[in-house]
């Protein structure tokens, strides 16, 4: 079989770009719109509504692969590819990616993800924009799929050496600023990590001492034990403090490690996650920083787990942080990865360096990418995957929820 053409259509996300500069500098909210100018190149606003493109494979015998390209919310901050819009990329991926793909024969996934993944964009002589890669490997995938007729997930294993999970991936689902209402949802909808909560803030929500992080832990811990409808509902809790701890102790790393024991008192019964305790400015200081608040945590007795973020955005960060142990838990963010074959890569990595790997993301998805992103959480059996896009909890929830009942009705019977 083969790729007889490629289309693209523009498309939304189920989020916003920001620009991350101008709120660290002060931008003001004015409802959901930030007020002020932005200050990262290519935004015309500091929130502007995120932008998407679908790339669409038609397939010799009539069927048409799909994967969406879509670039995380942050934008253009920390070292990632600049602000993503369809007008601007459309015309590259028709002139420059078509061509790598129209007549060629499916064959492998490995082979079609390889020709995009790691050619060369003639005019800057770097590798083409992570959202490009990240939608048309998505879509060389749907191919391979289609070709032989068999689930995406199927087509990993095989091509990896992996099983397809027995068991849906445990989801994770993020409340945005909304933390208390979101979090009412996903106790209904049992989620088996919560609630993400964006404590991104250290006066305004950490709280100068920590003690607005504290309040919101014990919240969260009784409003489980009092709507929890079985007992057998015992979810994470995975909060995310963007450095907000190492700016409230002054990145005293025994501090910050006393601090999260006494946290995880007060989250008991549940386990709890800390995603980003620390923000060092740069990915060597992050490493160590993270190795040791884990040697830390684990000298005082505690199970409280450091997941890492920052600073970790590439096949190779993920690779050095696991290989430093610099914390126990991985966020694969897998647009910034660019083609999923990274992604899939990055968790098979985590698990065979004894890190706990996170198939993570962002809430300026689609719907299409998270779907793949289920087939992968499946065939690569990560310990959590990120519910997205968005914030509001049940789309995101659903998406892949519902992908996974699939894969799982479906595996035994293709």
């Amino acid at each position: 079989m083969k790729i007889i053409d490629v289309v693209c259509a523009q498309g939304k996300t189920g989020f916003y770009f920001d620009d991350q500069k101008a709120i660290k500098a002060g931008a003001g909210h004015d409802g959901a719109f930030y007020i002020g100018e932005p200050m990262t190149e290519g935004f015309t606003a500091v929130r502007q509504a995120g932008e998407s493109i679908s790339v669409l494979f038609i397939l010799d015998n009539g069927a048409i692969a799909h994967g969406d390209c879509a670039a995380v919310q942050y934008s253009g901050a920390g070292g990632r590819d600049p602000l993503f819009l369809a007008k601007d990329f459309i015309p590259l991926i028709e002139k420059e990616i078509a061509p790598l793909y129209k007549g060629k024969e499916i064959n492998s996934f490995k082979e079609l993800a390889a020709l995009v993944d790691q050619a060369k964009n003639p005019s800057t002589g770097k590798h083409y924009h992570t959202a490009i890669r990240y939608g048309v490997t998505q879509a060389c995938l749907d191919a391979v799929a289609k070709s032989k007729h068999k689930l995406m997930a199927q087509i990993i294993a095989e091509e990896y050496g992996t099983q397809v999970s027995n068991h849906s991936i445990a989801i994770f689902t993020q409340s945005g600023d909304d933390r208390y209402n979101n979090a009412d949802k996903m106790i209904m909808k049992e989620a088996e990590v919560l609630p993400h909560a964006l404590f991104n803030h250290p006066e305004e929500k950490t709280g100068l001492q920590g003690e607005k992080l504290a309040a919101y832990v014990e919240w969260l811990r009784d409003r489980i034990l009092q709507f929890r409808t079985n007992d057998r509902y015992n979810p994470i809790m995975h909060i995310d403090v963007y450095g907000t701890l190492g700016i409230v102790f002054n990145n005293d790393l025994e501090k910050i490690a006393e601090y999260m024991s006494q946290l995880e008192k007060k989250a008991a019964p549940f386990k709890l996650r800390i995603e980003g305790p620390v923000d060092m400015g740069d990915k060597k200081s992050q490493i160590e920083a993270l190795r040791t608040l884990r040697e830390l945590l684990e000298k005082k007795g505690s199970k409280t787990e450091i997941v890492a973020d920052e600073w970790c955005n590439t096949l190779e960060d993920i690779k050095d942080f696991t290989l430093h142990k610099a914390g126990h838990m991985i966020q694969i963010k897998t647009p910034d990865l660019g083609g999923i074959n990274n992604s899939i890569e990055a968790v098979l990595f985590c698990k065979n360096n004894a890190m706990e790997a996170y198939l993570g993301g962002t809430c300026n998805e689609t719907s299409r990418s998270a779907e793949v992103c289920a087939h992968i959480a499946m065939a690569t059996s990560p310990l959590q995957c990120l519910a997205k896009p968005g914030m509001g909890v049940d789309e995101g929830y659903m998406i892949a929820f519902n992908e996974m009942q699939r894969i799982l009705a479906l595996k035994d019977k293709l």
